[in-house]
């Protein structure tokens, strides 16, 4: 940041005197003076919320080394007597707000705690005044250095140390403390400024980093003025203050240097410090000053600060080379000159940032409003009616999850893939029997026509129905009829020869009927899987927050142990469908026979094109006046003149009055040995579409109904959730309270945001009032 240096220097020259008529410091322009004094009013009242913690306001800081005569240069501005002991006098900032009034002078000394006795940030700054009202000046060293004992021991309360022994070396909770004193002088002989003095630098030892570092936190800020003081006693590169303000102010725009004891300046070293009053040297944009304060013997006499005042003047009038100066460096000679440019910076720098201000503490509130926001609402004070609306609001939201939700990610479509998975897996251990048998598979000079059941014609319909469900059942182990044959007759016990037992087909089924339970037990894995996936979610955005306290994790434990109760309950279900499965029973008659019969069409259809179909081909194109194809079943001789003999076969049925056609000549050929096997086949295999269709809606059911649904059936996981966590029982209040901690972070992290916004909120006030 930069000061206009131009419109200072004007105000400076124009507008300011160096002393009133009366000896006071303080602006011959009354006008001036009570504007300048309502904008440092209001730094004041700003400074009194707190709120320097989160923006930048104007201020002085009075920053130097031990014994560079900063004490001396605060109490010839403010006309107040400091304490003075050895070792570090000052162990916390002091603000001095000094305001000119035609009040008699008083003094106002307050405790501003920032901080409470851990060292953590308050809110609002809590402001305390520290006594009665001063009306004599000597009370008021003894007052701050009873304040400072105070402001040490945070955790004592402030009154004591209003009474008791003046004992400067007490022993102290802190060494140092960001916590202030606040001095409110007014009085006539007192100029229109505030300044903070911090404690003096030293140039090692345990203290000197505590020291910097809080230095720093003042000056590191763009709208501080920073004072700071030269001894011109010592030399200079021992003197710390001038180079950590150069390290944060590099370019000396808002610094301000003041030479001090001017008259301790060794014998012919005097050009080397005239250099820093003409600017030669170390030039700063607001200039160099200096200022001479009563030495020990005078201070010991009793020098009044009107005398001090005056021996000042007299001194930089009367000695050279002080005296021989361009009065235009003159004007930089005393504490007067030093006060007024001190003020109007102050002053022009409040002007400048005022708007500025306005703008950045909207800013603040509403970013702070935004974090108070995000955070996890504060728990209720009343907790167990919070706990109940929290599980409420969890299973209103779990019904919904349940019921389906039209979304891709939704639990039902999440469910979907494997329910059709499960129906193939069902689908796949359709058996797949093959109308010829396995010895004629043996035979190289055999040819078969043998097509699978699901793509011939004949069974058309079982493609168009099953759709893409039957890709992938060649991988299914054969089932050839002879076997079917060799088993049926194995079967026969007291039957007659030609009626097989129902048992064979029986078995059939039932050894379908056992390759069906691990399907259905992964779906269930599945579903259950994909519920608690979703479950544990909802369980994750309504009682995430309370992880501290343990409500979450013990929702989510009855949670899953409800759950296992209903998997278990699922899983009985199952095996009740699974046992219902394996004796074979339908009640769908139509539906059963007529996939009976075009199975039983299927495979004797499959049967007849195997051993005759040539036979029948050409018949058939006999009747249609085409030629016949060639004959080429390895399984009979080729007939020569085929045409010639079935003419003479028709014509011989013809003479004993048999009129027919040559494709009515198959009927002629004598049953299939196989018949049997056949109506086995098409049973088993009609029973299988009657049956696996009905298992896999009711397996499909039997997990939506007694796993998924049943979460939220009748509030019944609601009521185990309330039962577990015990809060319906008589310590269920101390339960609630426990359950809804939250997380030392988050409770930390609020109450830091409620502070800052207590504080901006304050400085926000104060503002409004300003341009009321």
């Amino acid at each position: 940041m930069s000061f206009d240096s131009s419109r200072t220097s004007d105000m400076s020259d124009d507008s300011l005197s160096a002393a009133a008529p009366d000896g006071a410091i303080g602006l011959s322009d009354a006008q001036y003076s009570s504007a300048r004094r309502k904008m440092l009013d209001l730094i004041n009242r700003l400074h009194a919320t707190g709120v320097q913690a989160d923006m930048d306001l104007p201020l002085i800081s009075v920053i130097g080394s031990q014994s560079a005569g900063k004490s001396s240069l605060i109490e010839s501005i403010s006309g107040i007597k400091l304490p003075r002991a050895s070792g570090t006098c000052t162990r916390c900032p002091t603000e001095c707000r000094l305001s000119s009034s035609d009040n008699p002078w008083q003094c106002i000394v307050s405790l501003r705690f920032i901080t409470d006795d851990r060292g953590q940030a308050l809110g609002q700054a809590r402001n305390e005044q520290f006594g009665d009202v001063i009306k004599d000046k000597s009370r008021v060293e003894e007052r701050i250095r009873r304040a400072q004992r105070a402001i040490l021991n945070p955790s004592t309360p402030s009154r004591q140390f209003l009474e008791g022994p003046d004992e400067d070396f007490a022993a102290r909770e802190v060494m140092f403390s960001s916590n202030c004193i606040s001095l409110q002088i007014s009085g006539s002989e007192v100029a229109d400024l505030s300044f903070c003095d911090l404690p003096g630098m030293i140039a090692s030892g345990p203290d000197k980093e505590i020291i910097e570092n809080l230095v720093i936190s003042y000056i590191e800020r763009p709208s501080c003025i920073i004072l700071v003081t030269v001894n011109c006693e010592y030399d200079w590169e021992n003197q710390r203050g001038f180079d950590l303000a150069q390290e944060y102010d590099p370019d000396g725009k808002r610094t301000i240097g003041v030479l001090t004891k001017p008259d301790r300046i060794s014998a012919g070293d005097q050009e080397n410090w005239l250099r820093f009053i003409r600017n030669d040297y170390k030039p700063l944009e607001n200039g160099w000053f200096s200022v001479k304060q009563p030495d020990t013997i005078a201070l010991q006499e009793g020098i009044t600060w009107e005398e001090a005042r005056a021996k000042e003047r007299e001194y930089f009038s009367f000695t050279p080379p002080w005296s021989t100066l361009e009065y235009s460096y003159q004007q930089q000679l005393g504490t007067a000159n030093l006060t007024e440019r001190l003020s109007s910076l102050l002053s022009a720098l409040i002007a400048k940032r005022l708007p500025e201000l306005q703008d950045e503490l909207q800013k603040l509130i509403q970013k702070t409003e935004e974090g108070i926001r995000q955070l996890p609402k504060a728990p209720s004070q009343d907790a167990l009616t919070e706990i109940i609306h929290l599980l409420a609001d969890f299973s209103q939201d779990l019904a919904i999850c349940l019921e389906g939700t039209p979304n891709e990610d939704g639990l039902l479509q999440r469910i979907r893939p494997h329910e059709a998975a499960f129906k193939r897996s069902i689908r796949s251990t359709a058996p797949d029997f093959k109308a010829i048998s396995a010895a004629d598979l043996l035979d190289p000079t055999a040819s078969f026509h043998e097509v699978g059941e699901e793509s011939s014609g004949t069974l058309e319909f079982l493609a168009n129905e099953e759709g893409r469900e039957t890709m992938g059942l060649s991988d299914r182990c054969s089932i050839y009829i002879d076997e079917v044959m060799k088993r049926a007759n194995q079967a026969i016990t007291r039957e007659l020869p030609d009626h097989h037992p129902f048992i064979v087909a029986n078995e059939y089924i039932t050894s379908i009927i056992c390759k069906w339970q691990l399907p259905a037990e992964k779906l269930h894995e599945a579903v259950y899987q994909c519920l608690l996936q979703r479950v544990k979610a909802l369980t994750q955005k309504h009682f995430g927050k309370f992880s501290q306290g343990g409500l979450h994790s013990r929702v989510t434990v009855l949670v899953v142990d409800y759950m296992k109760k209903c998997g278990e309950e699922t899983r009985d279900s199952i095996s009740w469908l699974l046992n219902l499965e394996k004796r074979p029973r339908t009640l769908n008659d139509h539906y059963y026979t007529e996939y009976r019969d075009k199975f039983l069409a299927h495979y004797k259809g499959c049967r007849r094109a195997n051993t005759h179909g040539s036979l029948i081909s050409n018949l058939a194109a006999y009747d249609s006046g085409k030629p016949p194809s060639s004959y080429s079943s390895s399984r009979r001789p080729v007939i020569p003149n085929f045409a010639e003999s079935t003419k003479g076969a028709l014509s011989r049925l013809q003479e004993i009055n048999i009129s027919c056609k040559a494709a009515d000549l198959p009927k002629l050929l004598p049953s299939d040995p196989y018949e049997p096997a056949l109506h086995i086949m098409a049973t088993v295999r009609a029973y299988f579409q009657v049956a696996y269709k009905r298992f896999v809606d009711n397996i499909s059911n039997a997990i939506d109904q007694e796993l998924v649904l049943s979460l939220a059936r009748d509030r019944g996981l609601e009521g185990a959730l309330l039962q577990g966590l015990g809060i319906t029982s008589a310590d269920g209040h101390a339960r609630c309270k426990e359950f809804l901690q939250e997380h030392p972070q988050v409770v930390t992290r609020r109450e830091e945001l409620q502070k800052r916004w207590e504080r901006l909120d304050s400085a926000k006030r104060e503002l409004m009032e300003m341009w009321m």
